[in-house]
């Protein structure tokens, strides 16, 4: 009996909030989507990690926790609310106010006179709060599923960007020939075809700040871009870096070409 639950955790593990029990079928191959910050010089969409920021906060943030995030994360270089005003993302004000937002107990080690947890509201150096206070509590309101981090998510998957994307925009109505256990949704992307989580983006549910249409497929875009980014916020200084090394070699081959003609031109063979 031990082995058995053992087994079913490690399957749950292996998938995007669900697991692949009672269903039949081929998984189908990521979809092929351009991402703006593809390639050597590509660089992140920065209205589209803000927007995503807003998917994962009005949509993800129920079910999915963000551990490695702090608040602060978001004022960084790079990041959906970076603003040149405020080089130190804690005293962002933007940064402020969304972690100003949360009340809660941040710390068990902070306690009053009567030694209860001090309840206080979040600060920039706060970790994003998570959805559950354990394991137990996030499986029991999941069907048994336990919604995955979503700190690497993009960089834990194989296919990174475009499985999440086709995961998103891959809910289909279940074949004839399949046997879905219940409480499970299928999705051709996720390995077996069913997966447990509810299809979490439908058209109309979030209304952008910008005035962007929310389509399914460009929230799907958007959010995905926002884990992109958080799991690596310095893409863009490494490829900037990367640029600048290969700029400087290219010089320092001339250099050492001319430096080699130089030395050589008197030279009578």
């Amino acid at each position: 009996m031990k082995m058995t639950r053992i087994f079913a955790a490690a399957i749950a593990a292996l998938g995007f909030a669900g697991t692949a029990l009672g269903a039949e079928g081929e998984q189908y191959p990521p979809k092929e989507h351009h991402w703006h910050h593809d390639g050597p010089f590509g660089t992140y969409d920065r209205q589209s990690v803000q927007r995503g920021y807003q998917i994962y906060q009005e949509v993800c943030a129920s079910c999915h926790s963000m551990d490695l995030m702090r608040f602060r994360n978001l004022a960084q270089r790079g990041g959906p609310f970076e603003e040149e005003a405020f080089p130190n993302p804690n005293d962002n004000p933007v940064v402020m106010q969304i972690a100003g937002s949360y009340t809660r107990v941040w710390d068990q080690d902070e306690v009053n006179d009567d030694g209860d947890p001090v309840e206080r509201a979040g600060l920039p150096s706060d970790a994003f709060p998570a959805p559950f206070a354990n394991a137990q509590m996030a499986r029991a309101s999941n069907g048994g599923a336990y919604p995955p981090d979503l700190s690497l998510i993009v960089k834990a998957r194989s296919h990174g960007e475009n499985y999440i994307y086709s995961l998103l925009t891959g809910y289909y109505d279940e074949p004839e020939d399949s046997h879905l256990a219940p409480g499970m949704y299928y999705n051709p992307y996720f390995a077996g075809g069913a997966i447990a989580m509810a299809p979490p983006l439908a058209e109309g549910i979030i209304e952008y700040a910008d005035g962007t249409e929310a389509s399914v497929e460009q929230m799907a875009e958007d959010v995905t871009t926002f884990l992109s980014w958080a799991g690596d916020p310095h893409m863009e200084t490494r490829k900037q870096m990367g640029v600048m090394v290969l700029l400087y070699l290219l010089i320092f081959a001339i250099l050492v070409y001319l430096a080699y003609r130089q030395v050589w031109a008197n030279v009578k063979h």
